[in-house]
């Protein structure tokens, strides 16, 4: 694969990765909903899909008609289906720099809060009046937790509330910087200096 598209490919990644990093450098929570963290990681995938799936179907008569305009309009389908796949996708709230241990005590406030006959079962947590239902799912490696419905018959009024109430309480949390913050910061900076690197060595043997 030439420098070009190598560069197309690591500078949204390495943004994502030290913007993850910088995230996790704070002591505290940041709560953000299911799309938008579907969209900052379709963001991060769009110089892969351009790069790989996009180009290698990119009709070849609609190239000779709108030139290098089929690239926008690619790329708008591109989003189009990302679009798709977090609509169809369940509700979610996630919960960066936090375990399910850490912000549980907080959750079962907001629940309360929200819902008094909110009760748990587990890592599960119900919330009849607001018609929600959720488990909590910890990824350990980058010490990030997602509120996850656990069932397909969700109120998404209920689950905008659970979220305004959810980043209230995460004010409170106090959790610590994440180790792992270091390597994502490190990895997405070195990503984007070699893009850089390829750009600049392209631009002075005259390629770009």
């Amino acid at each position: 694969m030439d420098p070009f598209r190598l560069a197309i490919i690591a500078t949204p990644v390495a943004a994502y990765l030290m913007l993850l990093g910088l995230i996790n450098l704070s002591r505290r929570p940041l709560v953000v909903s299911g799309p938008a963290d579907g969209a900052a990681l379709g963001v991060a995938l769009t110089g892969m899909a351009l790069v790989g799936p996009i180009a290698l179907l990119r009709p070849d008569d609609a190239t000779v008609t709108f030139g290098a305009w089929v690239w926008v309009l690619l790329l708008a389908l591109y989003w189009l289906v990302v679009a798709l796949v977090v609509m169809l996708g369940r509700p979610r709230l996630v919960v960066y720099n936090a375990t399910g241990a850490e912000i549980r005590s907080a959750l079962s406030e907001a629940a309360r809060q929200l819902d008094p006959e909110a009760r748990w079962a587990g890592d599960s947590l119900c919330l009849p009046k607001l018609r929600v239902q959720l488990y909590l799912d910890t990824f350990l490696g980058l010490r990030n937790t997602t509120l996850v419905a656990s069932s397909p018959e969700q109120d998404l009024a209920g689950w905008r509330k659970l979220g305004r109430a959810m980043t209230r309480a995460a004010r409170s949390i106090e959790t610590g910087r994440n180790p792992s913050a270091t390597w994502m910061i490190a990895a997405g900076a070195a990503l984007l200096l070699a893009a850089l690197g390829f750009l600049v060595a392209l631009s002075a043997l005259g390629f770009v």
